[in-house]
């Protein structure tokens, strides 16, 4: 029955389709173009893991500023964190960094939504009795409002129906995933949108609802996930986040349930992040964006007006094949920082006059 239903309350509006042809078409693009560097790849993934930390546990109440969890990730390890905030943020990096790390052997099981909950709490003193565990009294749902105060969303599952809501809604998320018959962005937001409203654990309930939407993105092929915080977009745009899942619960296990709200805000918010990657690539500069070979290769012309392949291959002793020469040139002049002159075996390649 829960499965029916999970399946009937997503309703496809124009909007939600083109916001979903909006963000396939670039992430086609992400994967198809040319790479960023390891190098920067691997700065701009520590930098989110800063940014989703601060962005996912302010929206729970934490204080620190991005820099300051900088300067706290960079020089606590070993050490046991000492307030509160700080218990927070080193269990939400710790958790975050894994999923970057480690998302194709993480699979959403209960078993390891439970291990999540667990390394997430695992510094945090007030929880560690209930840490990977499901909660064992009713919860609410509260958000803060402009003053401060805190007002209740909603009442999520009792503690008696957990396991089996969350169960069902496992399963049905895999086995969607497998069918391919709804688009992953539509099962992922089904799928968080009914844990939030399950609420399985005592505390942190949002923070894993964001890392999972990471895992499940990467899961489905989303390979920009680690360089442009989702839980960032989330934080700018909580005001909409609480009203979005307000509008979902009003209906939520009635006959006329439809998640239209949260799928259209997360949608909106995947858009987002999807705008901030493409900038990413655009704003670099191509020659940071070269592979080693290609860089080589590139920086040949600096001291050659105009090369072939053969003379490329003087040059370079032999270290690099031809076919690999031949391939690099090609992009080169793809992305518009060679040219090429001739045809055949008179090709030669030169920088363009700018």
């Amino acid at each position: 029955m829960t499965n029916n239903r999970l399946s009937k309350r997503i309703k496809l509006t124009q909007n939600i389709l083109a916001k979903i042809a909006k963000i396939d078409q670039f992430q086609g693009l992400w994967q198809g173009s040319l790479r960023l560097s390891p190098q920067i790849l691997g700065r701009l993934k520590t930098w989110v893991i800063i940014t989703s930390t601060g962005a996912s546990t302010r929206i729970e109440g934490v204080k620190m500023t991005d820099e300051e969890i900088a300067r706290f990730l960079r020089g606590w390890k070993g050490k046991r964190p000492k307030s509160r905030d700080e218990q927070e943020v080193a269990g939400y990096a710790d958790l975050i960094g894994r999923i970057f790390d480690n998302w194709k052997t993480i699979k959403l099981t209960e078993g390891w939504i439970l291990q999540l909950h667990g390394i997430l709490l695992q510094f945090s003193e007030k929880d560690q009795t209930h840490k990977g565990k499901y909660k064992d009294s009713p919860n609410t749902v509260v958000m803060t409002n402009r003053q401060g105060e805190p007002v209740v969303l909603f009442d999520p599952t009792p503690p008696y129906l957990v396991k089996a809501e969350m169960q069902e809604a496992i399963a049905w998320t895999n086995e969607q995933l497998e069918k391919k018959e709804i688009h992953p962005l539509l099962i992922i937001a089904n799928f968080i949108f009914e844990f939030l409203a399950i609420h399985p654990f005592k505390d942190g309930n949002g923070r894993i609802s964001r890392a999972l939407t990471n895992l499940l993105l990467l899961k489905a092929g989303y390979s920009y996930t680690p360089y442009v915080s989702l839980d960032e977009i989330i934080e700018q745009t909580k005001a909409e986040y609480y009203l979005a899942l307000r509008a979902t619960q009003k209906n939520h296990k009635t006959k006329h349930e439809d998640i239209t709200p949260w799928v259209e805000y997360l949608l909106s918010s995947l858009l987002k992040q999807s705008e901030k990657a493409r900038k990413l690539m655009e704003s670099e500069q191509p020659e940071k964006l070269l592979s080693e070979k290609q860089t080589q290769i590139y920086q040949l012309f600096e001291k050659n007006d105009e090369l072939s392949v053969s003379e490329i291959d003087k040059l370079l002793k032999g270290k690099i094949p031809q076919a690999t020469i031949k391939q690099a040139l090609s992009r080169l002049v793809t992305w518009k920082l060679l040219e090429r002159i001739g045809q055949a075996r008179s090709t030669r390649y030169k920088k363009p006059n700018h």
